[in-house]
């Protein structure tokens, strides 16, 4: 399969990069969906770089999909983030190796279908991630097998119609039964998107948890 490839954003300080920040767009859209974000969060975070790749997959639509999405249900989900799970992992391998970086100085930013990729593949690596960050997602796969302590945090607004602010509060409570260090926030009124709170919340976890 080809390797996964986007837009980018380089450090606001012109340094080598002491971290990174992956973006994991939604269901229909692509990289350059996200990678607008690193605008925001490279003020807290000069020295981070960025990057938003496309999904492998191609909607009926003509947007990018990490998995096929027709019956919408639970068990479509599962089979969906495991089965979209490799490529994003080969890709953040190659990425921190092009860094010399590790786990440590990893971030995961996910937006629906992205948020469920990244807590999918984010809690799988071998070693803890710096930070998740998901918005308006769901957990996917909630076996029971161990998940890394990395500091994740969900943010849902309570009018999305798409996927129900319910299902952030049903990760959050499986996550933190999985030992997962987890915190999330309701946005009142918001349907299925991000707003500027949201984005405020999500940028002072990253500057928390992403070493400088």
């Amino acid at each position: 399969m080809k390797p996964l490839s986007g837009p980018r954003r380089a450090p606001r300080s012109g340094r080598p990069p002491s971290s990174l920040v992956v973006f994991l767009h939604g269901y229909g859209a692509d990289g350059s969906d996200l990678i607008s974000l690193a605008d925001v969060f490279s003020r807290a975070l000069p020295d981070t770089q960025f990057v938003s790749p496309d999904a492998p997959g191609t909607t009926p639509m003509g947007g990018r999909e990490w998995f096929p999405l027709t019956m919408r249900d639970p068990s479509e989900y599962v089979r969906g983030v495991v089965a979209a799970a490799p490529s994003i992992d080969r890709f953040l391998d190659a990425e921190l190796e092009r860094y010399g970086l590790d786990e440590s100085r990893l971030a995961l930013v996910g937006f629906s279908q992205g948020t469920m990729m990244s807590l999918h593949v984010g809690l799988r690596r071998a070693r803890p991630l710096a930070a998740i960050v998901g918005f308006s997602g769901l957990l996917a796969d909630r076996d029971a097998e161990t998940l890394t302590e990395t500091p994740t945090l969900l943010i849902h607004g309570t009018a999305d119609e798409l996927l129900p602010a319910g299902l952030t509060l049903q990760a959050a409570e499986a996550l933190g039964g999985a030992g997962v260090p987890v915190e999330f926030h309701f946005r009142p009124g918001l349907g299925h998107g991000i707003d500027q709170e949201g984005l405020a919340m999500a940028g002072d976890h990253l500057a928390r948890h992403l070493p400088t």
